[in-house]
């Protein structure tokens, strides 16, 4: 008797696909995509910023509750200081542009990372974008910037030993549970499906707590040039694998 091996449909267009509920990207390849121009990276990263725009309209506009972005890391100051200021430009433009023109994309704004190190100007932005949109009803944005992985980690760990010394938290009932609500994502739901542009094949300390289940789809394309149909490469590619979360 010949044995039925059944196989998962393949999906072929994103109509007949359950989005992922959390979407993180690695903006990467902005720099790379400028050099292949002869232009200086500060343009790459201009690019890449309206590339941001559309892709994350994009995202709301198709039913993804949650999208993560990966902006500014940790080891990102150790760039050109001319870099870091374009960027710290390029980051003011897009808040002060979300405060004019998002009121109408139902958009939550979230700022995930060490804000610390931002001048005040930013600062303000942040908290004025993240106040008027908190009460919308569409996707949730996370903009990662100052953010590490591993710095997320060790902020986490030092509040929950803080809240022990304090007595508001018992080190016997320390869980995963407790660990993810120490976290910048708190409330959040992990990331089903993590993106990286660039041809790249590593996590870059992105949601390393996080991603612990997260299916990575690696793409060969800079970010500039990333568009709406990337995105849907991704999402089948997605949908077509079979997540079993260490089960079989």
């Amino acid at each position: 008797m010949a044995l039925f091996h059944w196989k998962k449909p393949q999906a072929t267009d994103i109509s007949q696909i359950q989005m992922p509920e959390h979407v993180g990207i690695i903006m990467d390849g902005n720099g790379r995509w400028a050099k292949k121009r002869g232009l200086p990276r500060s343009a790459g990263h201009s690019a890449g910023a309206k590339t941001f725009r559309k892709i994350a309209r994009y995202c709301s506009n198709i039913g993804i509750k949650y999208l993560t972005v990966y902006a500014f890391s940790t080891e990102n100051w150790r760039r050109p200081d001319n870099e870091v200021s374009a960027l710290m430009n390029l980051f003011t433009e897009y808040m002060e542009e979300a405060l004019r023109d998002f009121r109408d994309d139902y958009i939550v704004m979230k700022f995930i990372g060490d804000r610390s190190a931002f001048p005040e100007e930013m600062l303000k932005l942040m908290e004025e974008n993240e106040e008027i949109s908190k009460d919308r009803d569409g996707m949730v944005l996370n903009l990662a910037m100052n953010y590490g992985g591993r710095a997320e980690l060790v902020t986490a760990v030092r509040d929950i030993a803080r809240d022990v010394r304090d007595g508001a938290l018992s080190a016997d009932g320390i869980d995963e549970q407790t660990i993810s609500d120490y976290l910048y994502t708190k409330g959040q739901p992990d990331p089903d499906l993590i993106i990286r542009p660039s041809g790249e094949h590593r996590t870059s300390n992105f949601l390393l707590w996080q991603s612990a289940y997260s299916e990575y789809v690696i793409m060969d394309v800079l970010w500039p040039d990333f568009t709406e149909e990337h995105m849907n490469q991704a999402l089948l590619e997605y949908a077509n694998r079979n997540r079993r979360f260490g089960g079989v």
